[in-house]
């Protein structure tokens, strides 16, 4: 059933698409933004190209739900449906708090940390978008669970680079304004994965209700 559905409303997937390519473009982003914080050129620019990707993405989460409501055959559950977009903007959004934020905080310098989360989260941005691409053809499972389950380990690996970045910072740092700062850019830094798993783990539930 699930594959004669798919011609009639790929639109979704399109939506779907589009959306994690924007994803991708932003763990890119923010990746690069890490590596190039000291130069105040470019770390405007990765900012700047971050809230563009995070406004188109919004207007494609309103698009996709605004054809949710005036769709009465859909490829999959409407609730998987609208926790898939708001899920996957989630992401984006978390990617512009961190870059927001380090502007906001006038944060002085990074830490080898930080390109850690960010290389990490970038990884997990492209699988989302690499499994997003499969999610149109059910003959994809078991390629698609595979991804979800790298996302999961990837998630896991950006905690332990967390706990080992707060017990370092709590250790080492002597600027208590720096240690605050620091503290919180890590945690938003993690959270990109978290959400990348928060993802992952509804996809892995779409696939083995419908494969």
């Amino acid at each position: 059933m699930f594959q004669n559905l798919i011609p009639r409303e790929g639109k979704f997937f399109e939506l779907f698409e589009q959306h994690a390519a924007l994803i991708a473009q932003g763990g890119r982003e923010l990746a690069t933004l890490m590596e190039n914080y000291g130069d105040a050129e470019l770390r405007q620019s990765s900012i700047e190209a971050i809230d563009r990707y995070e406004r188109s993405a919004d207007k494609i989460t309103h698009e996709t739900v605004l054809l949710l409501h005036k769709t009465f055959v859909t490829p999959f559950d409407r609730e998987s449906i609208h926790g898939l977009i708001t899920r996957m903007d989630d992401i984006l959004d978390l990617i512009q708090d961190v870059a927001e934020s380090a502007m906001l905080y006038d944060l002085q310098r990074i830490t080898p940390e930080t390109h850690q989360l960010a290389e990490l989260n970038q990884m997990c941005c492209d699988r989302v978008k690499t499994t997003i691409g499969m999610l149109r053809d059910m003959n994809n499972a078991e390629a698609i669970l595979r991804l979800c389950t790298e996302i999961d380990r990837l998630e896991s690996d950006a905690d332990r680079v967390m706990r080992s970045a707060m017990s370092k910072l709590f250790r080492d740092e002597a600027d208590v304004r720096q240690l605050i700062k620091l503290k919180a850019i890590y945690e938003l830094l993690e959270a990109v994965s978290d959400k990348c798993e928060d993802v992952a783990n509804l996809i892995e539930g779409v696939v083995l209700e419908n494969a």
